[in-house]
């Protein structure tokens, strides 16, 4: 086994006098691997594609991460690997595969192991369905930091392959693998990011939607026993689905078992394990969860179960209760939250079957609660009368008040002045015209760049909202750097204060040309104590 790398080494040649040059591509020696990245004209070398685990196929179906294979030829890092296959997608092995844990590395051209640079890790979203936010590009929040950061993203398992719940998986494989990825990858960087200039005292976590959700299951995972893996964390537009238990699963393994064929067979897993891909993708669908309506399907279907390990519980009592590694926290959520999901109702009984598909926990009384605290409301253009309100109900029950838990918890428990909250409401003239508003994680450009994100035009430079992009991309650059947003904040931006010891806690309102501090209003920390009184049935 090759020793692990020195430090980032730039494959050199002899002179005639013993001088060294430089030649174009950089490499990074690993104990495992070398890798061969790609030097950018603007400072900033990239490694892409590197594999963190073993390929998961086969008998490593349904089992969490090992170790990659040792290498011995130089592997090429100059393009993105392929993303995880999820739930209703198409095989493209140039661009989803089942073999797909891999990450990315973006570093400044002029870091070596002695700089010890903060390092971004950034887990992406996509409802625990689909590799949705993969392969940004870290080079512009490195030339905005100066050169002060070193980013990292991955893949990680979604859907079927990455969650399916069993008491059979239990036994003879792993449960939420796909978390299990996510944590291999927090463990690989805390073996190797040194030498790409990053320091592994000094790595927050960011993830945006199911990646803020994930980011919520690491802060509480082992009943919130603190790994040494991180020492920050960015939750943007958390995402806490229904939580089950492995039992209230088995319907869904059995469901999977019959469309694969495999039922009746003497060990389902393991002809789970032994089927051809395409008829293991065949059963990767959304169905409806017992005692739950036929129509809609859930929004989501394969998702995190309480696996009595990494799952020890519920993410609200884990909040509640400090079970949590105590860390600085940056959290927030969009004006919008569930405009893009929701199911566009006519009457409240149809936002009563909308939410009872996707928290099949609740019961009549609960679902007549909803569509009391959730009345009809001011129409929007393109969508029928109740769609507000099914907006209104999912978003703040699944994004926008886990959210406000998780800092109310983490200002408790560590400190109400290390725990920043913020709201965005910076309207995307595309998004208002359909009717949705300011969508969820629609902050994601300002956050890494116009170049490197969703390219929205509206944030494009010399376009209406571009000023909110060097404002936003500095807050979170200090953040990360120096765990406070206002450290290194944008000479235009305002204060952004902790969340604080009041009742209802203080967040940073993003605005065009109006971002100020406000308290969180009371009406909407009404309605999350009610989300709150219903948890026990939302994670069932």
């Amino acid at each position: 086994m090759a020793r692990v790398g020195l430090t980032i080494s730039l494959l050199f040649s002899a002179f005639a006098h013993g001088a060294l040059v430089r030649r174009a591509s950089p490499t990074v020696q690993l104990d495992y691997a070398t890798y061969q990245g790609v030097r950018l004209d603007a400072g900033v070398d990239q490694y892409l594609g590197m594999r963190f685990a073993a390929p998961p196929l086969g008998d490593l179906r349904f089992r969490a991460p090992q170790d990659p294979g040792n290498t011995s030829t130089i592997q090429d890092a100059s393009a993105f690997g392929p993303l995880c296959v999820g739930t209703g997608q198409t095989v493209d092995t140039g661009f989803r595969s089942e073999d797909c844990l891999f990450v990315n590395v973006f570093t400044p051209s002029n870091s070596d192991s002695t700089l010890k640079l903060p390092v971004w890790v950034y887990i992406q979203g996509g409802g625990y369905a689909w590799n949705s936010n993969g392969n940004y590009n870290g080079t512009d929040v490195i030339q905005n930091s100066g050169n002060g950061l070193v980013f990292v993203n991955f893949n990680y398992r979604v859907g079927l392959l990455g969650f399916l719940a069993s008491q059979k998986v239990l036994e003879n494989g792993d449960l939420n693998a796909g978390l299990l990825d996510q944590r291999k990858v927090l463990e690989w960087v805390q073996k190797y990011i040194h030498l790409f200039g990053g320091d592994p005292e000094h790595v927050v976590i960011q993830g945006a939607s199911a990646g803020a959700g994930s980011v919520a299951q690491h802060l509480a995972a082992y009943n919130g026993r603190d790994d040494g893996l991180f020492v920050g964390a960015i939750a943007e537009s958390t995402f806490w689905p229904t939580q089950r238990t492995v039992a209230e699963m088995e319907p869904q393994y059995d469901l999977v078992v019959q469309n694969t064929g495999c039922a009746g067979t003497n060990d389902t897993l393991s002809c789970l394990r032994a089927l051809d891909f395409s008829t293991i993708q065949a059963a990767n669908v959304q169905s409806p969860f017992p005692g739950a309506p036929s129509q809609p399907v859930p929004l989501w279907y394969f998702l995190p179960v309480v696996d009595g390990s990494f799952i020890t519980g519920q993410l609200y009592d884990s909040f509640q209760g400090g079970e949590i590694v105590k860390v600085p926290l940056l959290v927030g959520d969009d004006t919008n939250e569930g405009s893009g999901f929701a199911y566009n109702a006519s009457t409240p009984e149809e936002v009563s079957v909308f939410m009872k598909a996707n928290y099949p926990g609740l019961n009549s009384t609960q679902l007549e609660a909803i569509n009391d605290v959730y009345p009809l409301m001011a129409p929007v253009a393109l969508h029928a009368p109740y769609f507000p309100s099914a907006s209104a109900a999912y978003g703040e029950s699944t994004f926008t008040c886990p959210g406000n838990h998780m800092a109310a918890g983490m200002a408790t428990y560590l400190s109400p002045d290390q725990i920043w909250n913020y709201h965005w409401n910076v309207q995307n003239p595309d998004d208002t015209s359909k009717g949705l508003g300011v969508v969820h994680t629609a902050e994601t450009t300002a956050i890494f760049g116009y170049g490197y994100s969703a390219n929205v035009p509206s944030f494009a430079s010399g376009s209406l909202n571009a000023p909110m992009v060097p404002i936003t991309m500095d807050y979170f650059i200090s953040f990360v750097t120096t765990l406070n947003p206002n450290t290194q904040k944008n000479a235009a931006a305002p204060t952004w204060d902790g969340w604080g010891t009041g009742a209802t806690g203080n967040r940073l309102k993003f605005e065009l040309n109006a971002t100020v501090m406000e308290a969180i209003p009371e009406d909407q920390q009404q309605r999350c104590e009610f989300w709150q009184s219903l948890a026990p049935y939302l994670e069932t």
